[in-house]
């Protein structure tokens, strides 16, 4: 009997798992009775993925020993789920199936999770992105792909990532396959670099250009957008081979340029806000996507204005008159001097030719002086217009800034906007009438007033100079003129020749006591002169002659 009974008995053995009954739970162990001589205890936090432990439940246990120093059943309900799950999960990883997990901790370098037995999910296999705070994933379940086990020191790893990644995969396919250009999505912003915003269409990205966010003038796409922004784009283009998709956000709305003459008429008056100044003018915003540029020429009719910076600071607000459209390159011309009358209009009938005015002389320059008639409009002498007399290479010669002068209108030139004075026609040509101020053979006083390589200047009556070359200086040779004569020395001489052509009278201080013989040999060397001889070149022409005339 006793024989039958121990056969019938349940056979115990370490490693088994067996069904045992919860026959009390305590604050941190639950004892369970698995028919067996003695009770075993489990502790508290095997059980923790159950909701509700309570006595008579029924549990599967492993039998670590049958025996502990108080004669206690040793066992685990843990490894009872391990072993169980273990076939399962060689099963999953070998099929590349996925399995459903519960976080349990952070761990060093990622997470712990119970999947039936505890595996490890790295930080980088957390999500697409490595995350930053990993204990917001603690007791969340999700699912997991099993990446690498090993059987033999029983560790898991898995991946979370791979399954996301490959979801996105799927929807990025199904987004590709089904999308058309024109379509709107919503999307996500979810990077901004300097060229654009990259918008996630839930698994697709894709590339929001600066130039296609807005109409108007865009410095970054931070100032429009911030990642985490939602919208609803324009698709452009799709590339499917290579998986690109170019998105906008201002194609939503009409093109401003469309209709752009009939808003911005020829002639019409605008408002807008100054966007940027630049070297040749300023672009003025007259709304989101129109700009107008007031080119430098278009912010005065009188000042000389160098740059737009000059007058105007960007974020200035300022009216301007529509001059030009082109619709095609997206180009509006626009003036802000058109808003007064042009005083150039007026000036020809103000100042018509011949009339005699007052001003400031203003400013000096290499080929004349301008003159101011009155606020903003300046008329300009040229050297040439200076004297009827004096050879002037620089009209600071005559003149100096802050001069009050008078001088002729002589023509006004609307288009150009430039009006040419003169101050030698205040007078008569005096060279028109020469012959009865200085003849050959008369004997003239004046002091010098310049001094050449090839001789100096003499100045006589009536404002006019006459020349004394270097030979006609002394009976001696004179190799530097600066060596017998100097500036506003006076001196007596003869005038020799009298040339109303060339507007020139030659002087001869040697021939001042000359006879009337010796004159007239004197005028003969310079009758031998060509008309027109540069004065620079009278040096040699005079050697020449008298050289001749020695001979002779």
């Amino acid at each position: 009997m006793e024989e039958a009974l121990r056969q019938s008995e349940p056979q115990f053995a370490a490693g088994q798992i067996v069904k045992g009954t919860v026959i009390e739970v305590r604050p941190r162990e639950i004892l369970v009775d698995i028919g067996y001589k003695s009770e075993g205890s489990i502790p508290v936090g095997e059980f923790e993925d159950l909701p509700e432990v309570n006595p008579g439940d029924e549990v599967d246990v492993l039998i670590e020993r049958l025996e502990d120093r108080d004669g206690m059943v040793v066992l685990s309900r843990e490894k009872a789920e391990f072993k169980k799950n273990w076939a399962r999960i060689l099963s999953i990883c070998n099929e590349g199936g996925t399995i459903q997990g519960k976080v349990k901790a952070v761990v060093k370098g990622g997470l712990l999770v119970n999947i039936g037995v505890e595996a490890f999910l790295p930080a980088s296999q957390v999500d697409v992105s490595p995350p930053r705070n990993l204990q917001g994933f603690v007791g969340e379940t999700y699912e997991f792909k099993v990446v690498k086990l090993n059987p033999e020191r029983q560790n898991i790893v898995l991946s979370r990532r791979e399954l996301i990644e490959q979801e996105r995969a799927e929807r990025r396919a199904a987004l590709l396959s089904e999308m058309q250009p024109g379509d709107i999505r919503k999307g996500t912003v979810k990077n901004i670099t300097d060229f654009g915003a990259f918008v996630d269409l839930n698994g697709l990205d894709g590339l929001l250009h600066i130039t296609d966010m807005s109409w108007g003038r865009i410095g970054h796409p931070s100032e429009m957008l911030k990642v985490g922004d939602e919208l609803d784009v324009v698709v452009l283009d799709i590339n499917r081979e290579r998986e690109r998709v170019s998105l906008g956000l201002k194609q939503k709305t009409e093109n401003p340029w469309e209709r752009i003459e009939e808003k911005y008429p020829v002639n019409s008056k605008v408002k807008g806000r100054v966007v940027n100044l630049v070297p040749y003018g300023a672009f003025v915003e007259l709304e989101p996507g129109v700009e107008g540029l007031v080119h430098v020429t278009e912010l005065s009719w009188t000042k000389r204005i160098a740059k737009a910076s000059d007058v105007l600071n960007q974020g200035d607000e300022v009216e301007a008159v529509v001059l030009g459209i082109n619709r095609e390159e997206q180009k509006i011309s626009l003036g802000l001097r058109q808003l007064d009358a042009n005083p150039w209009e007026a000036a020809l009938e103000k100042y018509p030719p011949g009339t005699k005015i007052k001003g400031k002389v203003r400013n000096l320059t290499s080929y004349g002086a301008f003159v101011e008639l009155e606020e903003g409009l300046d008329g300009m002498v040229h050297v040439s217009d200076l004297s009827w007399t004096r050879k002037t290479n620089h009209p600071s010669e005559l003149l100096k800034k802050g001069d009050e002068v008078e001088a002729i209108v002589q023509e006004v030139d609307v288009p150009n906007q430039r009006i040419s004075l003169s101050i030698k026609h205040l007078s008569d040509d005096p060279w028109e009438h020469i012959e009865d101020f200085y003849k050959v053979g008369d004997l003239v006083t004046g002091k010098i007033t310049k001094l050449a390589s090839f001789g100096a200047f003499v100045g006589l009556e009536h404002d006019i100079d006459g020349l004394v070359h270097i030979s006609q200086v002394s009976e001696e040779r004179v190799d530097k003129i600066k060596n017998v004569l100097k500036v506003d020395q006076e001196v007596t001489a003869r005038v020799v020749k009298v040339d109303r052509g060339e507007r020139r009278i030659g002087l001869s201080i040697k021939a001042a006591e000359y006879t009337p013989e010796q004159l007239k040999a004197e005028q003969a060397v310079l009758d031998a002169l060509k008309p027109g001889e540069d004065l620079v070149a009278l040096q040699h022409a005079f050697d020449a002659a008298e050289e001749k005339l020695k001979k002779d």
